[in-house]
């Protein structure tokens, strides 16, 4: 069973609304397959350097994102909030040979903890690091994306939806973590429970996209640029 199901603090001790009944989780989790053993090893060192680890994707996210990079033939990939590297890493195992991932992260104890995992894991060097703030780095990639990972703050989610459609290709995946942030988007109580529901309301109106909001952990939508 992955140990993101065991042992995440989720959202610093407030109270939250549980998507999914907990027993079908777990059994969900059962059923799916295992991350592998160095990605167990890197949420137990993110354990022991970090108070809270809620913002790991965790397994159930993490194969979802496999699959979608394998079935969509998927060969560069753009993620938008690194944290301690586990979904940069997970999503560096379905690349096929010379596939790339680009990662953006600017808190500094984030970028000092994946580096460590990078250095350690990613032994065929898929992963590349930008250090900085996303607002500002990504009008200056060149290229287009094959698959967009976005887990970055919510706020900011509006201005990463924009950016995102410019460098996705058409016909790319733009994968969306969160949305549902405890249910809480369902009566927004809070500026980031709004922020969300006004995103989630945005891209199904958007008429440059299709998307399926799927109630897995957090809330993870998939978007297809058309």
């Amino acid at each position: 069973m992955s140990l993101i199901f065991e042992s995440m603090k989720k959202h610093r001790g407030k109270p939250i609304v549980q998507i999914t009944d907990p027993e079908i989780e777990k059994y969900a989790l059962e059923m799916t397959t295992s991350e592998s053993e160095h990605l167990r090893q890197l949420v137990k060192s993110s354990e022991e350097e970090l108070d809270y680890v809620d913002m790991l994707c965790g397994n159930l996210v993490g194969q979802l994102l496999k699959m979608l990079i394998k079935i969509s033939g998927a060969r560069r990939v753009l993620e938008i909030g690194t944290f301690t590297g586990y979904s940069a890493l997970m999503m560096a195992g379905a690349l096929p040979e010379k596939g790339e991932i680009i990662t953006i992260e600017m808190n500094l104890l984030y970028q000092e903890l994946c580096e460590k995992h990078f250095a350690k894991y990613d032994l065929e060097q898929k992963i590349q690091l930008i250090k900085g703030n996303a607002r500002e780095e990504l009008p200056m990639l060149s290229g287009n994306f094959d698959l967009i990972f976005l887990d970055a703050d919510k706020i900011g989610y509006p201005v990463y939806y924009e950016e995102s459609l410019k460098k996705l290709a058409p016909g790319g995946l733009l994968v969306v973590d969160n949305v549902l942030w405890d249910g809480s988007v369902l009566q927004p109580q809070d500026q980031k429970a709004e922020a969300l529901h006004e995103f989630n309301k945005r891209v199904t109106e958007d008429e440059r996209v299709e998307n399926v909001l799927l109630p897995v952990r957090d809330g993870v939508t998939v978007i297809r640029k058309k």
